[in-house]
């Protein structure tokens, strides 16, 4: 199985001040993304703002970042819901578009039982041949995909990798117990990209890596070369800007550190509103503070 890469970006979605997708300004900003530590590219994931996407606009943000980065970096298309049947439907368009893997997220809101967990994934995997990376993010869907399910999981052919965002060490360290020594785990939470790694996670599928991308591939590179000292610090330097990034829902925060940044990120489709005075602030704050803007 090819290795995805260390940091996967998550990447936002930009719209134009009517709401329709930015296409253009979605390109411009795979190719930064890529020129400045990202290894690949979510696409349509939470941090895309998906729930408030058609199936036509993903697809067609799929095939504009492949033509814009795919011959360069990982393009992963979030094709998961919380209805198997469209999820099914929409990870087959998406892998005749020729995507590299799609993202599974646990299903939101259904709350369904671990066993329902297991047959909406196998079912999805057993519909495609891409690689699938499962993502657990009981913050957001309600529900958490457990260590043994996630095991079970594990031992279907194209389920390959795990986006880990419980924030439960514990859990994550399990998980890696009981995967095959080739399934990648993946930290769903920034702050615990080196945790995760020294207890055997393969990287991160990231927000902040919009912004310091670079800084932390130095992070990941400092640990893989046992510098352990260079990688704590780094962590340590950056733990105040992942911790602003969540000051409010995601991807609030970041898409407002994203036009800051310069590049054309857009308005926000409700029911998510543009940050407070105050959060945008603290958000220009650690900007300055770290000298990226």
């Amino acid at each position: 199985m090819k290795h995805f890469g260390r940091i996967l970006t998550a990447m936002i979605t930009p719209f134009h001040d009517d709401l329709t997708v930015n296409y253009e300004a979605a390109a411009n900003l795979a190719k930064y993304l890529v020129a400045n530590g990202s290894n690949g590219l979510v696409v349509t994931g939470s941090t895309g703002e998906a729930a408030t996407l058609n199936s036509e606009e993903k697809l067609k943000l799929y095939e504009v970042v492949l033509a814009a980065v795919g011959d360069k970096a990982t393009v992963i298309a979030g094709t998961g819901s919380n209805d198997t049947r469209a999820s099914i439907a929409l990870t087959q368009a998406a892998e005749k578009l020729g995507v590299h893997g799609a993202m599974l997220v646990g299903p939101y809101y259904n709350k369904p039982p671990q066993e329902g967990f297991y047959q909406h994934f196998k079912t999805i995997a057993d519909a495609t041949s891409l690689p699938i990376i499962l993502y657990n993010v009981p913050g957001r869907t309600g529900s958490n995909v457990l260590p043994a399910t996630i095991a079970r999981l594990a031992q279907i052919k194209n389920i390959v990798a795990l986006k880990e965002a419980s924030g439960n060490l514990e859990q994550i360290s399990e998980i890696i117990r009981t995967v095959p020594k080739d399934f990648m785990v993946y930290s769903g939470d920034d702050s615990l990209t080196l945790p995760t790694l020294a207890i055997g996670g393969v990287g991160i599928i990231s927000v902040a890596s919009h912004i310091v991308g670079n800084v932390m591939q130095e992070m990941i590179t400092a640990f893989l070369d046992n510098d352990m000292n260079k990688a704590q610090a780094i962590h340590a330097e950056l733990l105040p800007f992942f911790k602003t990034m969540f000051i409010t829902t995601n991807p609030i925060p970041v898409k407002t550190a994203v036009t800051l940044l310069g590049q054309n990120a857009g308005p926000f489709r409700l029911p998510l509103v543009p940050p407070t005075v105050g959060e945008f602030e603290q958000i220009k704050s650690i900007m300055q503070k770290m000298k990226i803007i």
